[in-house]
C-alpha cells in the first residue's frame, strides 16, 4: 500500500489531483483508514491513473473516460486511441511549424526592405527546354500551398525516372499556370530537363513536354532554401516596376544547385515581363 503523497509521486500527479479524481469516482483509494481518514492505494492502481491521464489527453471530459474505463476499454483499443490523438498532435506540430516559417520569411520580407541590391538582376531570354514533369494542383500561389505541393511531385518524379533508368537529367525547373477552375488555385508542373535524344519514357504518368522559351525575363539567383524566397521574389517585383516593366504571368523556378543541406540551394526565378509603354 501506498500513501496518497507517495502514489502522487509514482503516478507522477498531485495529491490535490488524486483527491479530486476520488470525489468524482474515476479513481477510489483501495482502502481509507476509518479513523484517520488517510487513502492509500495500491501499485495495481497505477494502470487505471495512466488510462485516466491518456484518455484525458485525448481530449476527453473526466466523465467520458469514467464511462470508458468502466467498460473495460481494452490495451489494444487505448493504444489505437493514443495513436490517432498521436497523428492528430504531430499532425498540429507540423502545421505550427509551417505557420511560424511562413511568418518568419514574412518577417524576413520586412527586415530586407531597400537593404537588398537591385543590381542583381538580369533581364535576358530564356530557351526552351524538354521536360520530364508531374503536376499536382495547389490551393494558391502562397509558400503554404505550393511547398506541400511540389515536394512530393519531385520526390515521385525524380523515382519515377531513376525507375525508368534516365541520366544525364540536367536541372529542375518548376513553372506555374492558372487552374481552370478558376477559383484562384495553382496548377504546379515539377519538372526535370531531359538529355538531348529522349523524347518518350516508359512510364504513362511522366509527361515529355517541351516548355517554350521566354523572349525577356528578368531573372534573380535566389540562395537559400525556398522558404526564405519571399524578399528575393519582392526585389524582382521592385525592380520589374521600377524599370518600366510589368510581370507578364508566373515565374519559373530554374534549380541551379541543390543538396541535401538546403541552405546552399540556388535558385534562378525567372519572370517574363513586357515594356509599359
Amino acid at each position: 500500500m501506498f500513501t496518497i503523497g507517495d502514489f502522487a509521486r509514482h503516478g507522477r500527479v498531485s495529491v490535490r489531483m488524486l483527491r479530486h479524481y476520488d470525489a468524482i469516482g474515476l479513481l477510489r483509494p483501495a482502502r481509507v483508514d476509518p479513523h484517520s481518514g488517510y487513502r492509500f492505494y495500491e501499485a495495481g492502481q497505477l494502470a487505471r491513473l495512466n488510462r485516466v491521464l491518456a484518455l484525458k489527453d485525448l481530449g476527453l471530459t473526466l466523465d467520458q473516460v469514467r464511462s470508458i474505463l468502466d467498460e473495460q476499454v481494452g490495451p489494444e483499443e487505448l493504444r489505437g486511441m493514443l495513436r490517432l490523438r498521436q497523428a492528430e498532435l504531430e499532425s498540429a506540430v507540423s502545421e505550427a511549424a509551417a505557420r511560424l516559417a511562413r511568418v518568419g520569411a514574412r518577417l524576413r520580407a520586412i527586415e530586407s526592405e531597400g537593404h537588398m541590391s537591385t543590381q542583381e538582376v538580369v533581364v535576358k531570354s530564356v530557351p526552351g527546354v524538354r521536360l520530364a514533369e508531374l503536376t499536382g494542383v495547389a490551393a494558391g500561389f502562397g509558400p503554404g500551398e505550393i511547398g506541400p505541393v511540389i515536394t512530393p511531385l519531385y520526390q515521385e518524379l525524380c523515382a519515377r525516372l531513376e525507375a525508368a533508368g534516365v541520366t544525364g537529367l540536367g536541372p529542375g525547373v518548376a513553372y506555374y499556370e492558372d487552374a481552370p477552375a478558376g477559383d484562384g488555385s495553382v496548377v504546379v508542373h515539377a519538372g526535370m530537363t531531359l538529355p538531348a535524344g529522349v523524347t518518350a519514357l516508359d512510364d504513362p504518368e511522366v509527361a515529355i513536354v517541351d516548355l517554350p522559351g521566354i523572349d525577356r525575363a528578368a531573372t534573380v539567383v535566389h540562395r537559400g532554401p525556398m522558404e526564405d524566397l519571399l524578399p528575393t521574389v519582392q526585389t524582382l517585383a521592385t525592380w520589374i516596376d521600377s524599370n518600366g516593366y510589368r510581370s507578364a504571368g508566373y515565374s519559373r523556378e530554374l534549380y541551379l544547385e541543390y543538396a541535401e543541406d538546403r541552405t546552399r540551394w540556388v535558385t534562378e526565378i525567372q519572370e517574363p515581363i513586357v515594356r509599359t509603354s
